[in-house]
């Protein structure tokens, strides 16, 4: 399967261009993403280990798990890093009606605007979990002025192969505007500081700036959305 996992990427990238997938070549940035979070035990050493590289990152979450770690997301929030929107549970976008998803995501950035103080509609970043959708997904997504943000580095953390083994996949296929999906909630989470410590300190010697998902956006894309009033994102009917 991670074989596998370039190819998709190739294939997709071009036929779904309203995700980010990775940033415009030309400069030598990365964007470090993390997934399934935030998590008790492994966001906390992850964030140590950022702390101490002095880098940002971007972290998609769980609303389900931030209504359960507060004090750890506000943390991530305090720090720095870019926050995005991965469902209120880990459930396929897919499976869910139009309905069921924009309340998913509602629901995910009232927890993350009550655990970080901060306005729920600056929180427009969204990864499918599994990195499934279709195109009636992303129709919605844009109809609710979110960003899909997807990916070009997945090392399949979750599967536990290894640290030196996800770093060694991850820096093989690292190029310019790279965006790299690692894990730090229940699974894949174990190892996540560890890797993110090799990893990063590999990274800046190559020379890549470690970015924001947003920082990639504004670079690929220009001109950034607003954030969208409440009548914007009214339910579906």
């Amino acid at each position: 399967m991670y074989q596998v996992l370039p190819w998709v990427y190739r294939i997709l990238k071009p036929t779904f261009p309203q995700c980010l997938w990775s940033g415009k070549p030309g400069r030598q940035q990365v964007a470090l993403t993390f997934d399934d979070g935030p998590h008790p035990r492994h966001t906390k050493a992850l964030l140590e280990v950022l702390r101490r590289h002095g880098v940002v990152a971007s972290f998609f979450w769980l609303g389900i798990q931030v209504q359960r770690y507060p004090a750890v997301a506000r943390a991530v929030s305090q720090q720095g890093h870019w926050l995005g929107l991965h469902g209120y549970q880990h459930i396929n976008f897919v499976k869910l009606s139009k309905l069921e998803l924009y309340e998913s995501l509602q629901k995910t950035q009232d927890a993350i605007a009550a655990a970080c103080a901060i306005n729920p509609h600056q929180v427009i970043d969204v990864r499918p979990p599994n990195g499934l959708f279709a195109p009636h997904t992303l129709d919605w997504l844009q109809q609710w002025h979110y960003r899909p943000v997807m990916w070009s580095v997945v090392p399949m953390d979750w599967t536990q192969p290894g640290v030196a083994v996800v770093v060694q996949r991850v820096l093989q296929q690292v190029k310019d505007g790279a965006v790299i999906v690692l894990h730090d909630g229940t699974f894949g989470g174990t190892d996540v500081a560890e890797i993110t410590d090799r990893l990063v300190g590999a990274l800046l010697q190559r020379g890549y700036e470690l970015v924001t998902v947003d920082r990639l956006w504004r670079w690929s894309f220009g001109a950034v959305p607003k954030a969208p009033s409440q009548q914007d994102v009214s339910p579906p009917g």
